[in-house]
């Protein structure tokens, strides 16, 4: 490996974090996207190199990536950048790592699995705060209850959102709810599901979310059974059922568009100040046939600081070649320990 990386996508909120702290650590990424004044005003303060391709062409998007080991996608929504950047990566031979949370991304990239081994090429989406963090307690539960039938992941509720992440959310409200039975994906109806979570302040509220882990801790732990939640306050918990009654509604076209017209007017992300009082928890818990039940407790810095901190980590790996190519998540390749390794991270096992 030449030790060449790129972070595509260095314009927007998390990707310049991610290229600061870089330049912090003394790596020097090759900085790409689409928007070549936005990139040049990143790049030129860093000393960074920089490229231009628009993922709707082929052509420079293999051109950008002929000398490159390693591709660290930080553009969203992933549903839309995820596809033609994997598909350069394979026919240029580079590995792909994304911040991705959205299901879909996992499951179509999962798809890809033969072809990348073919290639020798790793695709490993949710390299940020989704789904290293989760994925790697999910597999540590799931060690101490080897024959645990049942995961629950909860994830604690955040009010720090950048533009790019309220983008995401727009895009992927839907009246239904992707959880795990018997091995499977199956549909539920939004706001059906709940459960309570200890955050570390007693029990809260959770619902059933559409998240990457419902995909990734299947191959992570082998457990058949896993959903999903996020903390919800009252008026939170009102406009899930609310959601999951007008989806149809929210996800017309017009509407669409109205609500991303709005989204422009918010601030690109939230202050340095706003992220460093920020802290996010998760929760898991494993449970066996005959009623055993094992759970831990996570605690991370803010998720666009901690998302930067993790998804650089891995690239570190890859270029040292610690990879297996192939569709891998990052608890099945670095194990569940691997989250201890970043700054301001603490694991605690909790009584059942």
């Amino acid at each position: 490996m030449s030790g060449r990386f790129m972070i595509y996508g260095a314009a927007g909120y998390t990707g310049k974090l991610a290229a600061h702290m870089a330049e912090m650590q003394g790596l020097r990424p090759i900085l790409a996207g689409r928007n070549e004044e936005k990139l040049r005003l990143v790049a030129e303060p860093l000393g960074f190199e920089y490229r231009v391709a628009s993922l709707d062409e082929a052509k420079q998007l293999d051109e950008i990536l002929h000398d490159i080991d390693v591709v660290l996608n930080m553009a969203g929504p992933f549903s839309v950048t995820a596809s033609p950047l994997a598909d350069a990566c394979l026919r240029t031979g580079t590995h792909y790592l994304d911040i991705a949370g959205e299901l879909a991304v996992f499951e179509a990239l999962y798809n890809r699995d033969r072809e990348a081994r073919s290639r020798e090429v790793m695709l490993m989406p949710g390299v940020g705060f989704i789904v290293v963090a989760s994925d790697c307690l999910a597999l540590h539960v799931a060690k101490q209850l080897p024959n645990a039938h049942l995961l629950r992941l909860g994830i604690s509720r955040t009010n720090v959102l950048s533009r790019g992440s309220i983008k995401t959310i727009l895009a992927l409200l839907n009246e239904e709810v992707k959880i795990r039975r018997g091995g499977k994906l199956t549909s539920i109806p939004l706001g059906v599901f709940e459960h309570q979570f200890d955050y570390g302040e007693g029990e809260r509220p959770s619902t059933a979310v559409s998240w990457g882990d419902v995909f990734t801790a299947f191959y992570s732990t082998g457990i058949p059974n896993i959903e999903v939640y996020v903390e919800v306050n009252p008026l939170e918990r009102g406009m899930y059922w609310f959601g999951g009654g007008f989806a149809w509604l929210l996800n017309a076209a017009p509407l669409q568009s109205l609500l991303k017209m709005q989204v422009t007017l918010f601030p690109e992300g939230p202050s340095h100040h706003a992220l460093a009082a920020v802290q996010r928890v998760i929760v898991a818990e494993v449970e066996d046939l005959a009623g055993q039940r094992v759970r831990s407790r996570l605690h991370t810095p803010d998720g666009y600081t901690f998302t930067a901190v993790t998804a650089l980590a891995v690239v570190e790996k890859v270029l040292r070649r610690e990879l297996e190519v192939g569709f891998k998540t990052p608890a099945q390749v670095y194990g569940a320990d691997f989250i201890l390794t970043c700054n301001g991270v603490f694991r605690r096992d909790l009584m059942a």
